[in-house]
């Protein structure tokens, strides 16, 4: 069924490809969409953004494994982030290829509106977390050109924690995984040990909290929670959306369990000396691996550290370590 040395879809296991795909996006540059094949079906993993380029290569990779877009019988998303979801919302109405979505990403999709600005739940929580002037640089953001004109809706198919279906020769088992969005699915492959853990799992970086249109009330406290599921979950091959497919499930799960530990540490002890703020917090910590300061991060950069800042404080108040007053600004105080 194959070629004999894919260039673009590189085997990973028996019927499984990766398929690198480029990003129009100036900090993260590609995207890691898969394939699962066998004689009579074919199914992809978050097959990226639609931009010519990247469907082009797309397309070329599914011709080195001898199949057309109108070969694929179904796509499995792991979120609803343009880099993983809208060349699936393009495919299913050019080819109605049916698109596969965790259950709760429907809070973003229903609320879905431009109108309202680019990040307007992200807005109202800087202004809280005492960065007003960044929540106002951040409402002032437009679409850039390769934003535009996306299509972006509900998929085919809600998908539910401990949903099974089958595909290419395999058993796909639907695990939810909370905390990067509300809806987040992994999906397991057990036969192949392997799992798409999409943005849930990274290789170098831990991923944005609760960076969605709706964001809940928690978003730590749900990751977490969903680091300690894989971390107590199968050793599978670790096949992310971004990044090299070297580690282990629960071995990346341990590992972004202890770096958590360590922020939620270093800003309790940060409000203890007498900090309140999130934004103040975020200001005195270094950012990136090149332990950049708060002020040398580009907006959108510097949004995602103040609010993981205070997903983190809010995760200390819901157990009991910190209390939070509410106003205009938030406060956080050792209990």
């Amino acid at each position: 069924m194959t070629r004999s040395h894919p260039h673009l879809a590189e085997a990973v296991t028996s019927g499984v490809f990766r398929i690198p795909l480029p990003l129009p996006l100036p900090d993260l540059t590609e995207i890691n969409s898969y394939a699962l094949a066998d004689d009579d079906s074919l199914i992809l993993v978050d097959p990226g953004w639609r931009e010519e380029t990247s469907e082009a290569i797309l397309v070329d990779a599914l011709a080195e494994l001898d199949r057309t877009p109108a070969d694929v019988s179904g796509m499995l998303i792991t979120h609803s982030h343009w880099d993983h979801y809208t060349l699936a919302m393009d495919w299913q109405q050019r080819y109605s290829i049916p698109v596969h979505l965790g259950h709760d990403e429907h809070h973003t999709i229903d609320a879905f509106d431009l109108n309202d600005g680019l990040h307007p739940q992200q807005v109202r929580l800087l202004r809280l977390a005492g960065a007003p002037e960044l929540a106002d640089t951040i409402d002032r953001l437009q679409l850039d050109d390769y934003e535009k004109d996306l299509r972006f809706g509900p998929p085919d198919h809600w998908l539910h924690h401990g949903q099974v279906l089958t595909g290419a020769d395999q058993r796909i088992e639907v695990h939810a995984t909370p905390g990067h969005t509300r809806g987040h699915v992994v999906y397991d492959l057990p036969g192949a040990g392997v799992t798409f853990t999409g943005d849930h799992l990274l290789p170098r970086i831990t991923p944005s909290i609760g960076f969605e249109r709706t964001p809940e009330p928690s978003p730590l406290t749900s990751y977490l929670g969903s680091l300690r599921a894989s971390a107590e979950g199968p050793s599978h091959r670790m096949l992310p959306a971004h990044g090299a497919l070297t580690a282990r499930t629960d071995v990346r799960a341990r590992e972004l369990l202890a770096h958590h530990d360590e922020r939620l540490t270093a800003i309790h002890d940060a409000v203890a000396a007498g900090a309140s703020t999130a934004a103040e917090i975020a200001g005195g910590m270094v950012w990136t691996r090149r332990n950049r300061a708060l002020s040398e991060l580009s907006p959108m950069h510097a949004m995602t550290a103040i609010l993981e800042v205070r997903a983190h404080l809010v995760h200390l108040a819901t157990q009991g370590r910190l209390t939070m007053t509410t106003g205009e600004v938030e406060s956080f105080h050792t209990s």
